[in-house]
């Protein structure tokens, strides 16, 4: 009897899922993850990347670093923390497959939580060796809190940025859009 109603199971199951899409109630199916096709990049800078193969621009999630251009200061010596945080990128990335997961699309760029086999969260290294720091929450990215940790740690620890004079990177651009602003109102003629 015990057979009879297994191989019923066995057949109603598919059926139900062929019909429907879901496995019938009180059928449990797990959830599988969506694997992202396996990606080769080039990088842009220290939160950018573009896979070689489809040109595509990935940016991480929850995570900001120091623009191309930028400096940090340790006491009176600076130091390009910008390219520091791309020479990071290009480090954990070169001759490495990275696996992302896009969360939302974001002018023209894939707004994106990445690993790598030497990095399981690529943003979540980054901030926790001070190269990178934690995007502030927002109503539409509420944050990550694994980011916000890491940061503690890092800043406790001193690591990276956190042992130099810094200005947030969304600040320091602020500053270069609106300087770039007044020299242009200023050149300008009436």
């Amino acid at each position: 009897m015990l057979g009879v109603v297994s191989a019923l199971a066995a057949l109603i199951v598919p059926i139900a899922l062929a019909q429907t899409g879901s496995p019938p109630p009180g059928v449990y199916e797990p959830k599988a993850a969506v694997p992202s096709p396996p990606l080769r990049v080039e990088v842009i800078d220290g939160t950018r990347f573009r896979d070689v193969e489809s040109k595509d621009v990935y940016r991480l999630y929850g995570i900001d670093t120091c623009a191309p251009g930028q400096t940090a200061r340790f006491n009176r010596q600076p130091w390009p923390c910008g390219t520091m945080a791309t020479a990071w990128l290009v480090t954990a990335t070169l001759n490495a497959w990275l696996a992302c997961r896009t969360l939302r699309d974001e002018a023209s760029e894939h707004l994106a939580r990445c690993s790598s086999a030497g990095h399981p969260d690529i943003a979540a290294d980054m901030v926790r060796e001070g190269i990178a720091v934690a995007r502030p929450p927002t109503p539409e990215d509420p944050g990550v809190r694994a980011y916000a940790v890491a940061e503690q740690d890092a800043r406790k620890a001193y690591r990276g940025l956190w042992s130099s004079t810094f200005q947030m990177p969304w600040d320091w651009r602020a500053t270069i859009d609106r300087s770039r602003a007044a020299a242009t109102q200023g050149g300008a003629t009436p």
